[in-house]
């Protein structure tokens, strides 16, 4: 069986709990499949996704105010769609750069699973609060970034994990502490192993950036910030999560740049 043709598979499943199981076989038993870097290669368009939640402009999406249980569903809602997307972000990793090392397929393959599962627990956390994937607004920045990026895996790297995916090891830790003060334990244990866990996602996107870097003889800190500059748009908020973002791959010179865009 050809890998490429069963990533596509499963990037193209619609219904999320048949998406997560897809995932979940396809990372066990990768080994079996047989890597044709000269398979067919199709365009990247939408990925496979329910009809809801509804996608807006991200001023539209819902108010996440955590003294509610409402506000606090909308909350964990806009944390399992990043999930949901991630676990589509990693299948096209995996899917749309070709002739790279195994190590690099095994690694996105990986990601794709862990998202997979983070999505699982969040949707059970929303089911158990009454409510489901699907019934709250949100918007599709991160897959108009890969989009963006599909022509490059390098800039693939740099711009949706490094950049992207990296924003929840800043982010993270504030949502903990504030559903915390809400009592929500059961929702903090699930963000505390999350944010763990995309530590090593983040640090895979910065291993096989400086992987390009070296196929091509760039220097990794400097190229990282001027692909910044040129396909960023707008200013990337602080405060960092400098520890999270060190062990994530990142150096002391590419956070200081960070803070000055």
């Amino acid at each position: 069986m050809e890998l490429f043709a069963a990533i596509h598979r499963c990037l193209s499943v619609c219904d999320p709990d048949s998406k997560c199981e897809a995932v979940f076989a396809l990372h066990a038993g990768q080994t079996a499949y047989r890597s044709d870097h000269d398979a067919d290669l199709l365009p990247i368009g939408e990925p496979g996704r329910p009809g809801r939640p509804v996608l807006v402009h991200p001023a539209e999406v819902h108010r996440r105010r955590l003294g509610t249980g409402q506000g606090r569903a909308a909350l964990i809602h806009a944390i399992a769609h990043i999930e949901f997307n991630a676990i589509n972000l990693a299948l096209d990793a995996a899917y749309r750069f070709r002739g790279l090392p195994a190590d690099y397929y095994r690694d996105w393959l990986s990601v794709a699973s862990d998202e997979a599962r983070h999505f699982g627990l969040l949707q059970h956390r929303l089911q158990q609060m009454g409510y489901t994937y699907g019934d709250f607004s949100a918007h599709n920045g991160l897959w108009e970034m890969a989009q963006q990026t599909a022509h490059d895996g390098m800039v693939r790297m740099a711009l949706v994990p490094r950049v992207l995916e990296a924003r929840g090891l800043d982010v993270t830790p504030g949502m903990i502490e504030r559903l915390q003060a809400a009592g929500d334990a059961e929702t903090v244990a699930i963000l505390e192993v999350i944010l763990q866990e995309e530590v090593r996602h983040v640090e895979i996107g910065s291993r096989w950036f400086r992987w390009h870097c070296r196929q091509r003889g760039l220097e990794p800190e400097a190229t990282f910030i001027r692909l910044l500059r040129e396909y960023y748009r707008g200013r990337i908020k602080g405060p960092f999560n400098e520890p999270a973002r060190l062990l994530g791959g990142f150096t002391d010179r590419e956070l200081a740049a960070l803070a000055a865009i």
